[in-house]
């Protein structure tokens, strides 16, 4: 099996395997955002939360001009209360920045993969939330494991590793984006079974 660092995890999809047993991740697509010997980070993006994202911006004074049924999705269990918008295109914010650690530092704005940002200022928020870019995405939380840990979950066959298709992530309903991952890999969802992955 390919280590972890040899299939470049961040960015990517890491694609939630039935044997994974934490309920946070039940079917869940996270799109991984860092990845080292330190530890790896990532967000959920299939997990639509029943929140709003008006009345979340509004209880920080913070008017949404997008769509009034527009929610806000759930990134993972760690820090729910951080808040992260991920977008495609860049206009009107600074620029990005090369590192995740920079960006939550300075602009707030890195590029994930082509095309791709997150943004995690206030100041960029503000922008974002005047006039949200078609593809985008707010989200509350995130998803991190330590040092090695993601590694040993991979070798126990919980998380497969897919690439990021900005498309199917942005445009196909969060009930659909784990069985469509899995069949762009080649793999029919059907075929998966709990106790040893995939047949």
């Amino acid at each position: 099996m390919k280590s972890t660092k040899a299939m470049n995890v961040a960015p990517g999809l890491l694609i939630a395997m039935p044997q994974l047993r934490d309920p946070n991740f039940t079917r869940a697509v996270v799109l991984m955002l860092e990845h080292n010997d330190e530890g790896s980070f990532g967000v959920v993006v299939n997990q639509e939360s029943q929140l709003l994202v008006a009345e979340l911006l509004s209880s920080v004074d913070i008017p949404w001009n997008g769509a009034a049924d527009t929610s806000v999705w759930a990134g993972g269990p760690v820090m729910p209360g951080s808040c992260w918008v991920l977008h495609t295109g860049c206009e009107g914010l600074p620029l990005a920045v090369p590192s995740l650690d920079e960006a939550m530092d300075t602009t707030g704005n890195v590029e994930i993969c082509d095309g791709l940002y997150l943004s995690t200022s206030t100041q960029n928020l503000e922008i974002l939330a005047d006039t949200p870019p078609a593809q985008s995405r707010v989200i509350l939380g995130y998803s991190g494991w330590e040092g090695g840990q993601l590694a040993q979950e991979m070798a126990q066959g919980s998380w497969l590793h897919a690439d990021v298709d900005i498309q199917a992530l942005f445009e196909l309903p969060s009930d659909e984006l784990w069985e469509q991952s899995l069949r762009s890999m080649g793999i029919d969802p059907d075929a998966i079974v709990q106790s040893w992955g995939v047949h």
